[in-house]
């Protein structure tokens, strides 16, 4: 019954848009010069993206950096197995999913009830000032960021341990040392920093949505709450899917420099993460193949959690990515 209910549908879009059927031809005047423009970007793709794919040859080798890509010697899972049995790998792999969990859970639906507010405001300059001022960090490095962080947070000279002093007589707490606070810094951090860019995809999102069907809500005695659940929510259901599947294909990866730049020894245990650890493995141990077979084997786990998720979303929703 499906197959036939998603033929009959293809068959009323054709019906529906019958100049969606006609199939162009090739064009030399009108076709070369796009795909000239096209070129570059094309080129850069498969220099920095597709050919270094070539590289994962030395997950399987004990690569040498003198012998070269050709000439180390083959070992095979030898290097899945080693960090596979190594407890710091599955610390860091713990601490990965965890930060990452925090994210989606605190992190993901900020920026959706962020936007939700921007839509109701009434005064469009106030509403850009707003929207400016969410932007901006965006647009500062994590270097720069994570000093206004550190400063922020100081025990000497910080702004929240000055305020909690004075208004609490709460002693100051060195934030950054603390494992119990080191996580949720990260996430609120990172709040902070991309809240502005995330949500402009869901107020692109809410802009499409037909201003109409608040009217015949308010018509029919909605209040704000229900329109938001019953129109806002909905308009905006496909792209909380999209993000959200793409969100969840990168549990097993998080960004570097945000950890690098805020973490100490005094918080490894729940501060390390995959990309820390590879780090350390990579650029001060030199072990090259290691770090390879971990890069590798997240890939092959983003892509399962990716099929999965949009798989899951597609059965709960009926809507998914592909």
């Amino acid at each position: 019954m499906s197959k036939m209910r998603a033929m009959e549908q293809k068959r009323k879009r054709k019906e529906s848009y019958p100049e969606a059927n006609v199939k162009l031809k090739f064009n030399a005047n009108r076709d070369i010069p796009v795909y000239l423009l096209i070129l570059p970007a094309a080129l850069l793709l498969f220099v920095f993206h597709y050919l270094p794919i070539y590289g994962i040859v030395i997950s399987f080798q004990d690569f040498s950096p003198f012998k070269g890509v050709l000439n180390s010697n083959w070992v095979g899972l030898k290097n899945f197995e080693h960090f596979l049995a190594d407890s710091n790998f599955w610390r860091v792999f713990k601490n990965t999913i965890i930060i990452n969990l925090l994210q989606i859970i605190i992190g993901f639906p900020i920026p959706v009830m962020f936007a939700i507010f921007l839509n109701e405001l009434w005064s469009n300059r106030f509403k850009k000032v707003v929207q400016t001022v969410s932007y901006l960090p965006h647009f500062i490095s994590w270097v720069v960021a994570a000093s206004i962080i550190t400063s922020a947070l100081s025990p000497s000279s910080g702004l929240i341990n000055k305020f909690l002093e004075g208004a609490f007589g709460i002693e100051p707490i060195y934030f950054l040392a603390k494992e119990e606070y080191f996580r949720l810094i990260i996430v609120i951090s990172n709040v902070w920093k991309e809240l502005g860019m995330q949500s402009v995809y869901y107020i692109a999102a809410l802009a499409s949505i037909d201003t109409e069907l608040y009217e015949a809500a308010k018509m029919d005695g909605a209040g704000k709450i229900k329109q938001t659940i019953h129109i806002t929510l909905p308009g905006l259901r496909s792209i909380i899917i999209v993000l959200l599947v793409l969100k969840i294909g990168r549990m097993v990866t998080i960004g570097f420099e945000q950890i690098f730049l805020l973490y100490n020894p005094l918080v490894y245990d729940v501060g390390d993460v995959i990309s820390t650890y590879t780090y350390r493995l990579g650029i001060e141990q030199t072990r090259y193949s290691l770090t390879s077979a971990i890069g590798v084997t997240q890939s092959v786990v983003n892509f399962i959690l990716v099929y999965a998720a949009n798989k899951a979303a597609r059965k709960i929703a009926g809507w998914s990515l592909w």
